[in-house]
């Protein structure tokens, strides 16, 4: 069954260059993002938590800068992305704040999501953005990145991004109303598949190249993009994003491509802490902090009592009862030279132990999970 976009209260929303800018004029669309904006306030004016991932730098900033058509150098790409990151974040703050929204620029590397101690710093970042009502701009940073180590395409960026904050569903908007069989421009007999419940081998085959100059995505990578994304517990949707009000078609049920994951972000996220990490250290709690973990709460350091292992904030730890017995695994939010100073103490004399404010919590009741 194909779920309604409405119904979710995390949504992500990748645009391509493509959308976003004027190819034969390199100039952004005015009308088209102002329309998306609406769409964008209708949906955050219902509650839902909504973050973009916008591309669109280097094509902004070649036009300023004045630089020829065609595939760019690494350090005309970076110069190019200086110049229309700027552009690009007064376009998205003043199409937003027209509805009333402020927008949060984020620049990311691919070491803010693969590295685990700068994954929990972006993490909380955008958290707490969405906390405060804000709608997070994300992009990738292309004034540093380079060739070896760039995303390459901001739909694999968008995905990691959705994980990551564990959004119900991420939305790519491209220049085609979803996956067909085969590349519908190559082959008129192309089929298209309203639903992928499963990405298989075929479904793969089914994808083509890059589509354009100014997008280094295809529907390859967008492929690849569901198979991050619904192995995070996060729906995926590919559509065509050139009308005008394109989230508003998606919700009436305009043609697109649903990917389904058979879990949820919350459910996805507890999985991986429970299996895929190795417990780098262990923190004993007392009977009291344990029947808290037990109805959903964070670990704060009050209720722990003994600190074992070396360890670093973000890497996982086991979680032990009074009787040594393993009840649980998580991600801690300090280094074990830290946690041993404040364990036993309430959250309010954090500031005064550590000389800085820190975290109220050991371990977020978000980065545990329960045996």
């Amino acid at each position: 069954m194909i779920p309604a976009l409405d119904t979710f209260r995390r949504v992500v929303i990748k645009v391509g260059s493509a959308l976003l800018v004027d190819r034969a004029r390199g100039r952004l669309r005015h009308a088209w993002l102002a329309a998306l904006a609406e769409d964008i306030a209708d949906l955050h004016a219902r509650g839902v938590d909504v973050l973009v991932v916008s591309s669109g730098s280097i094509a902004l900033g070649r036009t300023v800068l004045g630089l020829p058509p065609g595939a760019l150098r690494l350090e005309e790409s970076q110069g190019a992305a200086s110049v229309g990151q700027i552009a690009l974040a007064r376009h998205w703050a003043e199409a937003l704040g027209h509805h009333g929204i402020v927008a949060g620029q984020i620049l990311v590397t691919p070491q803010d999501t693969e590295e685990r101690r700068r994954y929990l710093n972006a993490r909380s970042t955008v958290q707490k953005l969405l906390e405060l009502r804000a709608v997070p701009v994300v992009n990738e940073n292309d004034t540093v990145a380079t060739a070896e180590i760039r995303y390459g395409d901001n739909d694999r960026l968008a995905a990691r991004v959705a994980t990551m904050i564990d959004a119900d569903v991420l939305v790519l908007f491209s220049d085609i109303d979803g996956l067909y069989t085969a590349p519908p421009n190559a082959d008129p007999t192309a089929q298209h598949l309203p639903l992928v419940e499963r990405i298989t081998p075929e479904i793969e085959a089914m994808a083509g190249g890059p589509a354009s100059e100014l997008s280094r995505g295809g529907m390859r990578t967008k492929v690849e993009a569901a198979k991050i994304a619904v192995a995070g517990g996060t729906h995926l949707v590919i559509a065509d994003g050139r009308a005008k009000n394109p989230l508003k078609a998606v919700q009436d049920g305009a043609r697109c491509t649903w990917f389904l994951s058979g879990s949820t972000p919350n459910a996805a996220r507890k999985t991986w802490i429970a299996g895929s990490l190795e417990p780098r250290g262990s923190l004993t709690i007392d009977a009291g902090a344990a029947k808290a973990l037990a109805g959903g709460a964070s670990l704060l350091p009050v209720g722990v009592r003994a600190v074992e292992g070396n360890f670093s904030r973000g890497d996982a730890v086991l979680i032990r009862d009074a009787e040594g017995r393993a009840i649980g695994r998580g991600l801690v939010g300090y280094d074990s030279g830290e946690a041993a100073l404040i364990i036993g103490h309430p959250s309010a004399r954090i500031p005064d132990l550590l000389n800085y404010p820190g975290r109220a919590w050991m371990v977020h009741r978000d980065d545990l999970a329960m045996f």
